[in-house]
């Protein structure tokens, strides 16, 4: 006799084993926070609670097994259906309480690790809030699933009983559940990395904290299990199956077989979580068994030992640049000293320092000593954002407005990368919508209302949170929220194909929305302004192509490769939109530490201040300025394009089943996108001779005629060339509209690409408009509603040619910054006079030898210099003999030069502590100097002078200290005074030239 097939014991073996490995884990914990440390928190009560209700959860799932769980259930006996259904019922009962513990937990320990990062605390806070309410609505739901609630132990359910399918619940969670997994995942991470520690103890704590991972992928192989399940559902509704409720499914599917190995997973996820909780807090623990995995016995090394590469900062240099009335900084976690014991003390120590201190045992205070390293290091953490060496920025990037076209292409091409993804997010959005009114089996005006609530989320974010973010932390932020918010929308998507529900995939689809306009709005402007102002309606169109040719892509890979119209597709779609928001959470990450250039309110301002326009004109003798005329009509403009574009769209494959049958629509909407891609890219390269009011003007004629002509429907292929055209002449219009009327505006460019992004909620508006209209008429009539829209739109481009005034067409037509380009050529000559003018290739063969060498923390010598370059009379003799008299030898040399450059005195490499004397020559010698520089004209010879270092024998040096300070001083001859044993280092020597190496 053959065994029925059961997946009880499997399911019991890994439920068991993870409990196990939990209580271990909780056990060590308690030990750790109550035994060693003894600070108990909030947290560790919270991780107790959690252990509790996983237990409860375990033990159901285990018990279960004992009555039928995880076998077919026509094999299982009938009076084991209610003690199986018992058990079910309690795991789901116990489920999200012990997930919300376990997360709470997590959180609650994140608040400890920084009291003074208010994003981050902002951020944690409302995790715990979207957790615990979250959490709170689906317990809810699952006590009440069944009507009464006794009705959940019966099988079948008898009438008028009802129940809802459990496992639509469980899916309709799966969104709630990653999400805050991978909030709790990623928002450590920026403070972690931040942190300056030693590389081995800042990865385990990266990987101490990167285990929640971990329980996401958990989550992912949970839901594969529940998919089984759903694919009979989904048919269900798809054959619309009379009389095919909830408790019809719950009855007829298979609920002990599929939902056994999904419960397993639950178990699984809630137990690691419990682990991955604990891991961050066992650093005493495994102190006192395991001290070599956690201590980085380098660190101790280098603290107290001094090499020759040591370079010491002299007193006076750190004298005349740091204050001495200004109070100390904060030092880092790895500087603090740490309390004697962990226990017992009246000292609080900090969850960070308890995290990243090297040693529990106590340590003595060492004496810090400034080195080059720490200096720079110091002096930047204490002055902001840009680095300083001695009164020389060293670090101060060009906001975007001031960027040269060479400058502006790494940022540019990596914001038209955002572009991309939403133009193929877009493109998938109409595939999407068509295949789930397919399978849900929707209305058309459904499929039009989806598309008007995406639209929706443009007029909503903009002018809400999206404002409030580019405002506050600038373009990067924008992206970052906007990429996480789209992320979002995506994962809600699950709940909608899970539940075939409308106005679910209403708010999916809105939420999307919302996500890709906040992209947008610092996108687009950002594309306009980093670079010359005279090429920004090209840049703007480039990236808009590339848009373009993403909404090419995503529906011939959705339609003709991924996606059929069955049950199975929408699974697929859920799927692909999964895959789609984990690659848009790791994009968000990438961009957080990806280099990118910003601009103030102050900066715009002072970009358009630079600029011959007539900034303050009005129109006629009224008093209202022009450039606010403008940026209105643009706005309406903007509104109306993307009105009519959508109502073509939206009734493209009604227009072709009418007048074009036996062509392929797919094929057919390749071909139009491909128009429509391809004019961006052509009035991208026009913009740059022809002036781009002409074209915006060209392009809405074009629109309007081709417009009217598909209003004049006939049989045939020439009716799809026509709508064709109307797409290609729609390309240029969205990046023109944008770019024009963004000009001139100065501290208000952010506000108006809030209005213009707003503005693009016109196509929440006009497709209805159009679709009530093809129902009362015809399609061919319909586009009555395009051609209004696009006349209403042209009263913009009317408005700028218009030939009476002329203040508007200078706001708009494209100039050059002429003081900026004569800037960055000055700045360029100053480089290449100073033998930088090459770009450093940082991936070049030398570069990567020198990252992996064991000597690249060393400081160049002097010999880095070719040896032709050496100015006549200046050998590295001269230098090593009488660095000041080389000083002035070399600014002889250079008479043309109206740059001043004042070198920076730098202490001998084996320098050890100076005596009273020395310290008095050395303050002398830094006063004379600053006393020099003040007297010299502005136009006196540019100085140079180059990093040396100088290794004296320690005999050399006892026999200079036995000399004494004074026969060491060599005069330069203007009244500076200093001593040959000082290394010189130029910092704008050391900040373009890529063979001097300054750390910070």
């Amino acid at each position: 006799m053959t065994e029925e097939p059961s997946r009880a014991p499997a399911v019991l073996a890994v439920s068991a084993a993870t409990l196990a490995c939990s209580s271990l884990f909780v056990f060590s914990r308690l030990v750790s926070r109550f035994a060693i440390v003894k600070k108990p928190g909030w947290d560790d009560y919270t991780i107790v609670l959690a252990w509790i209700l996983a237990f409860g959860t375990s033990f159901a799932i285990c018990w279960g097994t004992t009555k039928g769980f995880g076998r077919h259930q026509d094999t299982i006996l009938e009076h084991d259906l209610a003690p199986m259904n018992k058990a079910a019922y309690a795991f789901s009962v116990l489920y999200n309480p012990a997930l919300m513990a376990t997360k709470s937990s997590i959180l609650i320990f994140y608040l400890t690790l920084s009291k003074t990062n208010k994003v981050f605390r902002w951020s944690t806070i409302a995790t715990l809030i979207v957790v615990n309410v979250g959490g709170l609505a689906l317990t809810l739901l699952n006590i009440l699933q069944c009507d009464p609630v006794s009705a959940a132990f019966e099988t079948p359910v008898k009438p008028p009983h009802t129940c809802i399918n459990i496992v639509t619940i469980y899916l309709s969670s799966a969104p709630l559940n990653i999400i805050t997994d991978l909030a709790i995942f990623f928002l450590p991470m920026p403070l972690l990395t931040g942190m300056r520690l030693p590389k081995k103890q800042k990865i385990i704590l990266v990987v101490t904290f990167g285990f929640g991972v971990f329980v996401a992928v958990v989550d992912v192989i949970r839901i594969y299990y529940l998919q089984d399940a759903q694919r009979d559902t989904l048919r269900a509704k798809q054959t619309g199956i009379p009389g095919d409720d909830m408790s019809n499914q719950r009855d007829d599917t298979d609920f002990s077989w599929y939902a056994s190995f999904s419960s397993m997973w639950s178990a699984v996820e809630i137990n690691t979580g419990i682990m991955c909780a604990c891991v961050p807090t066992l650093k005493p623990l495994v102190r006192r068994f395991l001290p070599h995995w956690v201590l980085d016995h380098t660190t101790a090394e280098k603290s107290t030992s001094r090499t020759s590469d040591s370079m010491i900062i002299p007193t006076n240099i750190t004298s005349a640049t740091r204050p001495q009335t200004a109070p100390s900084p904060q030092l880092s976690p790895t500087t603090t000293k740490p309390p004697p014991t962990f226990g017992g003390v009246d000292e609080s120590m900090g969850m960070m320092d308890f995290l990243t201190t090297p040693d529990m045992n106590e340590m003595p205070e060492v004496t810090r000593n400034d080195t080059v390293a720490t200096f720079a290091t110091t002096t930047r953490a204490r002055r902001g954002s840009s680095a300083y060496f001695d009164f020389v920025d060293m670090q101060k990037k060009k906001n975007i407005t001031l960027r040269t076209n060479e400058e502006a292409v790494y940022p540019v091409a990596m914001v038209t990368i955002l572009f991309f993804i939403w133009g193929f997010a877009y493109g998938l959005l109409d595939t999407l919508n068509a295949q789930f009114q397919i399978v849900a089996r929707m209305s058309d005006g459904q499929t039009v209302g989806q598309h008007s609530a995406y639209y929706f989320g443009y007029i909503v974010a903009p002018l809400t949170f999206g404002r409030f973010v580019f405002r506050k932390w600038g373009f990067k932020a924008c992206y970052i929220v906007g990429l996480v918010v789209y992320a979002c929308g995506a994962l809600v998507f699950w709940p909608s194909a899970v539940l075939t529900s409308f106005p679910a995939f209403l708010i999916s689809n809105f939420i999307v929305g919302m996500g890709l306009s906040t992209l947008e709005l610092s996108a687009n402007p950002f594309i306009a302004l980093c670079g010359p102002p005279e090429f920004a309606e090209s840049r703007l169109s480039m990236s808009q192509g590339i848009q373009a040719i993403g909404t090419i892509v995503s529906p011939l890979l959705a339609r003709k490769v991924l996606f059929k119209a069955s049950a199975d597709s929408l699974i697929d779609v859920q799927w692909a939109y999964l895959g789609i928001s984990f690659f848009t959470i790791i994009l968000a990450v990438v961009f957080f530490y990806v280099p990118l250039p910003e601009a103030t309110d102050e900066e715009l301002e002072n970009a358009t201040a630079r600029m011959p326009i007539p900034r303050d004109a009005t129109v006629g003798s009224t008093n209202v300025r022009t450039v606010w005329v403008s940026l209105g009509l643009g706005i309406f403009a903007m509104f109306c394009y993307v009105g009519g574009q959508e109502s073509t769209s939206t009734t493209f494959a009604e227009y072709f089943q009418r007048w074009a049958p036996t062509l392929d629509v797919v094929s057919f909407q390749a071909i139009e996108h491909t128009g429509f891609a391809t004019s961006r890219l052509l009035a991208a390269v026009a913009c740059i001779w022809i002036k781009p009011r002409f074209i915006l003007a060209f392009s809405f004629a074009g629109v309007i005629a081709f417009s009217v002509a598909a209003m004049n429907g006939r049989v045939g292929g020439s009716s799809a060339a026509i709508v064709v055209m109307v797409k290609f002449f729609e390309g240029p219009l969205f990046p023109l509209i944008y770019a024009q009327s963004l000009r001139s505006l100065g501290r208000h460019t952010k506000d108006a690409a809030v209005l213009l992004t707003a503005a693009i909620g016109g196509g929440a508006v006009w497709p209805p408009i159009m679709y009530a209209v093809y129902k009362a008429r015809s399609v061919h009539y319909a586009y009555c509603v395009v051609v209004a829209a696009y006349a209403a739109g042209a009263l913009f481009p009317l408005w700028l040619n218009f030939p009476l005034f002329s203040t508007q067409r200078k706001l708009v037509d494209p100039c050059r910054d002429e003081q900026s380009r004569r800037e960055s050529e000055t700045e360029k000559e100053r480089r290449a006079s100073m033998g930088t003018g090459e770009k450093h290739k940082r991936w070049s063969l030398h570069n990567i030898k020198n990252r992996w060498s064991k000597e690249k923390d060393q400081l160049p010598t002097v010999e880095h210099r070719e040896r032709e370059s050496w100015a006549e009379g200046l050998t590295p003799s001269l230098f090593l003999t009488h660095p000041a008299a080389a000083v002035r030898l070399e600014a002889a040399q250079r008479p043309h030069s109206s740059e001043l450059e004042i070198p920076v005195f730098l202490s001998s490499r084996n320098s050890t502590s100076s005596s009273a004397g020395s310290s008095s020559t050395s303050s002398t010698e830094a006063s004379h100097e600053k006393a020099s520089a003040a007297e010299r004209p502005h136009d006196s010879p540019h100085t140079t002078v180059f990093a040396h270092r100088q290794d004296l024998q320690s005999s050399s040096s006892s026999e200079s200290n036995s000399t004494g300070s004074s026969s060491n001083i060599v005069n330069t001859g203007d009244g500076a005074a200093v001593s040959p044993g000082f290394v010189y280092a130029s910092p704008m020597r050391s900040q373009n030239d890529p063979s001097i190496s300054w750390a910070g």
